[in-house]
């Protein structure tokens, strides 16, 4: 059944809903991935299957949310991720009934990235949740201040150096002043 979400409020409570389950299925898949010598228990074959079941539901769970106009990149990453994470884990899986454990060393580094994505991802989503869609007002002044003091720097660069070729300390004073006025100029 799928839900749909209205307000960024909402929104963040399906994606907190989602992520509880997720964190805990991501979690013991990389403590698999992270010691490939488990991968030869009894009963490992069982328990991926069932972890990739979860990151199905999880994907599931997120295709079904209608994210803000701002997150919809984001969220659309998560789901891949997501998508992506449960085709590597049915890989392992089949390798380890197939082949064993041996079977899964030229998978291993494609399924721990998958697992990784899937944090990265959401990392994303959230940064773009935070993030306001426009830049703030003080924010869009300032790029006339980079530039004002990358020209006093270069000015005074050259100024400075002519001076002290030419002999005129007063020429090398002005560039060193320069300089030291692209800092004041703009800091970031």
């Amino acid at each position: 059944m799928a839900s749909t979400t209205g307000t960024a409020e909402r929104y963040s409570s399906e994606m907190g809903a989602l992520w509880s389950g997720l964190a805990r299925t991501l979690g013991r898949l990389e403590g698999v991935a992270a010691e490939p010598e488990r991968l030869e228990d009894d009963g490992v074959q069982h328990a991926l299957r069932r972890l990739q079941y979860g990151l199905h539901l999880a994907a599931e769970h997120a295709v079904g949310v209608d994210p803000p106009p701002g997150a919809r990149a984001a969220h659309e990453e998560l789901v891949d991720a997501i998508v992506g994470a449960r085709d590597a884990t049915a890989e392992v899986a089949e390798a380890v009934a197939v082949w064993g454990a041996a079977g899964v060393e030229a998978l291993l580094h494609e399924w721990r990235g998958a697992l990784f994505r899937v944090r990265l991802a959401r990392l994303r989503l959230t940064g773009a949740s935070a993030r306001p869609a426009a830049a703030p007002p003080e924010e869009r002044g300032r790029v006339l201040e980079p530039l004002a003091s990358f020209l006093l720097a270069l000015i005074g660069a050259v100024t400075f150096v002519a001076g002290a070729t030419l002999g005129l300390w007063p020429l090398w004073v002005a560039g060193l002043l320069a300089v030291c006025g692209s800092v004041v100029v703009y800091r970031p």
